[in-house]
């Protein structure tokens, strides 16, 4: 039996097993060779496939992220790592100009198949300007796809996914995930925009994605012991999300509330909650609930960052209004 990896080591077997397969692929990004990244992702992959395919960049998010775009174009795969998904604000051109355009603006003569690996994330108390939740923004751009594993298996199983995909992926990491421990299985499905069931349940649908699946799971324990049965749908994707999983889940019970740890307000449970309204409308016995964070910069402090972060008692409290 296998042992079971760190979610960090996943995404360093999904980066080595896609080099291996692939000439094509290649990684740089900041301290990404000989150091292995600065939360060593990227650990083993200089000695494993050389400096022309693992290549330090300047601390520059616009040169490395552009060169990344002119390396897909030319027909490169490159998986470009952004320190904290913070300073993706400096390689916004290249991403959402670019990268998210080109097979439009093209005719659909060229492809952009790049990977932005960046993560976002409370839980370390590493302050307002490296703990931002951004994926809403990029889920908003035509052209983009957006995946944010939870899991250890879909850390590596999604991260193939979007380095076989052949449009430019931002792929999120929580990196308070980082130590998480599972098991991957190196066969499983390479799917895009698929959801799953992470719980079963008959009462009310938790819709949760990233670290948040973490809360939801707590607070679906609390739920139980009350003989409250919340499922709860993982969504792996945001863009392009799992419409079909979501309103199933929604038609078998009824009552919907949608977390996640970025700032609520013109969130991804906004967009998710305003689908709902419109196309599972009678399935619905209660108005679909939003839990996110206050919309304020993440504190430093532990304690200010702890009750700033959506957790399992604002789930629990949000399940049992929708069922009141």
């Amino acid at each position: 039996m296998s042992k079971p990896l760190r979610y960090v080591h996943a995404i360093a077997q999904a980066l080595t097993d896609a080099m291996s397969e692939d000439p094509a692929v290649m990684v740089f990004g900041e301290d990404v060779a000989a150091a292995g990244g600065p939360f060593k992702a990227t650990r083993g992959l200089l000695d494993a496939h050389g400096p022309e395919r693992v290549r330090d960049t300047p601390i520059s998010e616009a040169s490395m992220v552009g060169a990344a775009v002119g390396a897909a174009l030319t027909g490169m795969k490159p998986v470009v790592e952004i320190m904290f998904m913070d300073f993706v604000a400096l390689a916004m051109d290249a991403v959402v100009n670019q990268a998210a355009k080109a097979r439009f603006m093209f005719g659909g003569q060229c492809s952009v198949p790049m990977v932005l690996r960046t993560p976002h994330g409370g839980g370390l108390n590493a302050g307002p300007q490296h703990s931002q939740c951004l994926e809403a923004w990029f889920a908003h751009i035509p052209g983009l796809r957006v995946a944010c594993p939870a899991t250890v298996a879909d850390a590596y199983g999604l991260l193939r996914a979007s380095i076989d995909a052949p449009d430019p992926v931002v792929f999120v990491e929580n990196k308070a995930l980082y130590a998480a421990q599972g098991d991957i299985d190196v066969n499983a499905p390479r799917e895009v925009g698929r959801a799953r069931i992470d719980r079963p349940g008959r009462h009310a649908t938790i819709v949760t994605y990233g670290a948040t699946l973490y809360a939801a799971r707590t607070a679906a324990d609390r739920l139980a012991a009350e003989d409250i049965e919340a499922e709860i749908i993982d969504l792996r994707w945001i863009q392009p999300w799992d419409e079909e999983a979501v309103f199933a889940s929604v038609a078998r019970t009824h009552r919907v509330v949608i977390a996640h740890e970025a700032v609520q307000a013109f969130g991804v449970g906004a967009e998710i909650a305003a689908r709902i309204a419109a196309d599972a409308f009678d399935d619905l016995d209660a108005p679909v609930l939003r839990v996110g964070a206050p919309f304020m910069p993440i504190p430093f402090a532990k304690s200010l960052e702890a009750a700033y972060l959506p957790g399992a008692d604002r789930i629990v409290a949000a399940v049992k209004t929708t069922l009141a």
